[in-house]
């Protein structure tokens, strides 16, 4: 009966099993077990089987690679033609613009740490970009700041590239994010996240067990004896019983299934009621965590209960303003730095916030106050909305009356 007993409570506190070798499971309450930290097990844990994450990760990556390009020569005009526009609209023959950054946001995003490697012709000139995962990158610490090189392992080949030890020079871009703790790799944000994640996930297959018990999650056969000596099964028994208990009353399609008891057998129930275990409530507040962790408004996400924002412009508005610009900024700040060296040092690329529907508001209240400005010429007009100078723009305007 012990044995018996304890079979019961084990399948009681043990979560649904898998054969994935790297996954770690929850079995004692009291010792949670937490999944292990690096780019596979963010993927699996995080991108593969969370929808929040999932959903966050592709909200932002989508996002972020959408923005326009834009690129400025020495005069700050606008250049419609360039080697460096092309470049970055047709990276390489497998990958179009768009398609190109979303990885590279998601790299960035997953593991902390992005990568992009240029191929090169003859000539020293950049051809393609194409973006390497960040677990087959290994970085050659350096004596300074500067790391010695990377190495890109794949089953069948090694590549390394050097960096130059006094420019940093190198056909390697590394985007990454900042990591208190380390001096080479990026932090992931999935590091914030990870706890709310494994929590999350183990509640959907809780849930999933639950109804494949028949929402039952737990009882207790217990044999009654009016003597009040105590009263064990054989192994025949326990054997039999376990089976029918599995073959016959367990899964949703055995929900609501009669159970016959012989032999002064009674069953003794030990589930919980709905309210006790409050489970949408705990997703929703994991999923929020989740959600506010990688910098989404959990409004976006159609998770309830979060009212932080009174309506969804808002939400998307600080959504772009909080998380979206800040990521495309880095990005361009890098990149100018390091492609840059390959084209010329005078030109400035950039991108366009015009065309996105969320800044529209806070554009419109810009051009309006601008355009009441009277104490500015139409060349520092154009200049304050990012567009370029007109002939004679740069006449003096009449000036307001000043009153005493």
């Amino acid at each position: 009966m012990k044995k018996f007993i304890k079979s019961i409570s084990d399948a009681f506190i043990r979560k649904h099993h898998h054969n994935h070798s790297d996954k770690i499971y929850l079995y004692d309450l009291a010792n949670p077990a937490w999944s292990g930290k690096g780019y596979g097990q963010f993927s699996e844990e995080a991108y593969k089987r969370n929808v929040v994450a999932n959903r966050c990760i592709n909200l932002i990556a989508s996002s972020a690679a959408n923005v326009d390009w834009l690129l400025y020569d020495k005069d700050s005009n606008v250049m419609h033609q360039h080697p460096l526009l092309k470049l970055l609209h047709h990276p390489n023959p497998l990958h179009g613009g768009a398609e190109f950054f979303e990885v590279l946001y998601s790299h960035k995003i997953i593991s902390g740490n992005a990568y992009i490697a240029a191929n090169k012709n003859q000539a020293n000139e950049i051809k393609e970009l194409y973006i390497l995962r960040p677990d087959r990158v290994e970085i050659i610490p350096g004596t300074g700041s500067i790391p010695d090189g990377y190495i890109y392992k794949t089953e069948n080949c090694q590549k390394n590239y050097k960096v130059d030890k006094i420019t940093g020079k190198s056909d390697i871009l590394h985007l990454r994010n900042f990591n208190p703790l380390d001096d080479w790799y990026g932090l992931s944000q999935m590091e914030s996240a990870l706890y709310s994640i494994d929590l999350h996930n183990q509640s959907a297959i809780w849930n999933q067990s639950l109804l494949q018990n028949g929402a039952r999650p737990s009882g207790a056969l217990v044999i009654k004896s009016g003597d009040g000596r105590a009263n064990y099964l054989t192994e025949e028994q326990f054997t039999r019983i376990q089976e029918q208990l599995n073959d016959k009353f367990m899964g949703g399609s055995n929900a609501g299934r009669p159970l016959l008891l012989e032999g002064g057998l009674e069953w003794q129930e030990m589930s919980y009621s709905p309210k006790d275990m409050d489970f949408i409530e705990a997703k929703n507040s994991t999923a929020r965590d989740i959600a506010l962790a990688f910098g989404v408004p959990p409004q976006l996400l159609g998770i309830k209960g979060d009212n932080t924002y009174s309506n969804m412009q808002e939400a998307r508005f600080a959504f772009w303003e909080e998380t979206i610009i800040p990521l495309v900024d880095k990005t361009v700040d890098a990149l100018n730095n390091w492609l840059t060296q390959y084209f010329d040092h005078q030109i400035k690329l950039a991108y366009d916030t015009s065309n996105i529907s969320a800044l529209s508001s806070k554009q419109e209240k810009l051009w309006q106050r601008i355009q009441n400005t009277d104490f500015m010429t139409v060349n520092e007009k154009r200049a304050a909305v990012g567009l370029a100078p007109i002939k004679d723009g740069n006449d003096c305007l009449s000036l307001m009356p000043i009153k005493k």
